[in-house]
């Protein structure tokens, strides 16, 4: 399908310096009927301040590494299109419960918007279209031409024959940066293979090092795969923004979850590169050479105790009330300590388990010695730390009303990440999209909808 549409204009300009980048974009003024959201976050930047202020993204990912991905650059300042199936959109809308119930005052019906969607997809306007029709696909050729970076999750040469491939792509606009994130890389014999989080931690090394001692291997409890993933990924999109501003040229990101596994495998992976062995295999929450370093059970529930060095043990011993053990001449050392792991860690369970967590942490405050209580998720985001550091934001969905949700953690003192959007409902801007981007008229649009190729938002 040719389309004559002129690739955006991109002026190379040189670095000022090391540390001042001026990024070669356009910058736009954010819709005026976009739904903004009220968020609690501490001192944020003017819009148009922010890093990636007039950088637009057409995000066609779903479930998570993708989606994590495209929220990071939104949270920066980056208009984010999500482009979602028009009948199911993101596969995690179904992935509940829980939801956040629709408001009475919303219209709509339903059991609401699922917690891992809004978790993944905030700053983002949702275009619900299907590129089965010729016509979804013109709209995204159109929607290429005018974006700087385009992610996809799809196994490679899927989106050939639809022509919004790299290559395609890269001739409709040379500029463009375009990321494609699957389970196993563009190249190599598992590269048809589709890929999912647990499937990868098991094949490139992460189970076989998760879980207790001569126990069966486990998942980590976060899809960290995922999770690391989508932080490489918009890691290599801000090296390729960076890159453009020398050349005006866009490129092609191969990343995937098996590349991002393998290499935060870090200081294991280099242990057994340099010595040629085998891993010690999977520790628990203790540490293979140091002792004691775990978590030990209190009364109500665990600590974690790190006796990293001879004086640390002493202060974890007195601490306890245990000075027999740091008498122990078995003890005096670390090499003793690891060379009588299981009866040194027995006794100090003994002595832990007397007492509460809250007790142990106070014993142990201001002493030095690392320590923590093993908290659950949701005292973690009671926790006063977390609270302190604001990491739990407050916002009025437009839908949904009052919700809270994790915070970005990126902490810039100048542009700090903002949350402008509350994370979309299906097909919530596509006439906005199609109108203010594509100057689609509403007779066009409500023919697309009649047709199936786009969907808006249908209130009961």
């Amino acid at each position: 399908m040719a389309l004559c549409i002129a690739p955006r204009t991109f002026r190379s300009r040189p670095l000022a310096s090391a540390f001042t980048l001026t990024l070669s974009v356009h910058a736009r003024p954010l819709s005026s009927s976009a739904r903004r959201c009220n968020a609690s976050l501490a001192t944020p930047a003017p819009v148009t301040d922010l890093p990636l202020t007039g950088i637009r993204v057409l995000d066609m990912t779903r479930v998570l590494a993708g989606p994590y991905c495209t929220q990071m650059l939104g949270d920066l300042g980056a208009e984010v299109i999500k482009i979602e199936h028009p009948v199911r959109g993101d596969d995690t809308r179904a992935w509940g419960p829980p939801y956040a119930p629709y408001t009475a005052e919303s219209g709509l019906s339903g059991p609401g918007e699922s917690a891992y969607f809004l978790g993944a997809n905030r700053n983002k306007k949702s275009l619900a279209l299907s590129f089965q029709h010729a016509d979804g696909v013109e709209i995204l050729h159109k929607l290429a031409a005018r974006c700087d970076v385009l992610v996809e999750n799809y196994l490679p040469n899927t989106l050939k024959k639809y022509g919004l491939d790299f290559a395609t792509l890269h001739k409709l606009n040379p500029s463009l940066i375009y990321a494609s994130i699957t389970g196993y890389g563009q190249t190599g014999p598992y590269a048809s293979r589709a890929g999912y989080d647990v499937m990868v931690e098991a094949e490139f090394g992460l189970m076989h090092i998760t879980g207790e001692r001569d126990q069966p291997p486990v998942k980590v409890g976060v899809a960290v795969t995922d999770l690391t993933t989508g932080l490489y990924t918009s890691n290599a999109i801000m090296a390729a923004l960076l890159a453009r501003t020398r050349t005006g040229r866009g490129q092609h990101i191969d990343a995937s979850l098996s590349d991002c596994q393998t290499a935060t495998l870090a200081n294991i992976a280099s242990s057994c590169l340099v010595s040629g062995q085998q891993d010690s295999g999977r520790w628990g929450t203790a540490h293979p050479s140091i002792v004691p370093y775990k978590s030990f059970r209190t009364a109500d529930g665990d600590i974690l105790l790190g006796g990293g060095n001879d004086r640390l043990f002493q202060v974890l011993c007195t601490g306890i009330d245990r000075p027999d053990l740091a008498a122990d001449p078995r003890y005096a050392t670390n090499a003793g300590r690891v060379e009588h792991r299981t009866e040194l860690e027995a006794e100090i369970e003994r002595s832990t388990s007397s007492r509460s967590t809250s007790h142990w942490l106070a014993v142990y405050e201001g002493t030095g010695m690392p320590y923590a209580a093993v908290n659950n998720v949701q005292t973690t985001l009671q926790h006063a730390h977390t609270r302190a550091r604001d990491m739990v934001l407050n916002l009025d969905h437009p839908y949904c009303g009052p919700l809270k949700l994790v915070n970005s953690p990126m902490k810039l003192s100048e542009t700090p990440p903002t949350v402008r959007l509350a994370p979309p409902i299906l097909g919530q801007h596509t006439e906005e999209i199609l109108s203010e981007h594509l100057g689609y008229s509403v007779d066009k649009i409500e023919s697309l909808q009649t047709k199936g190729v786009v969907r808006g938002v249908k209130k009961q």
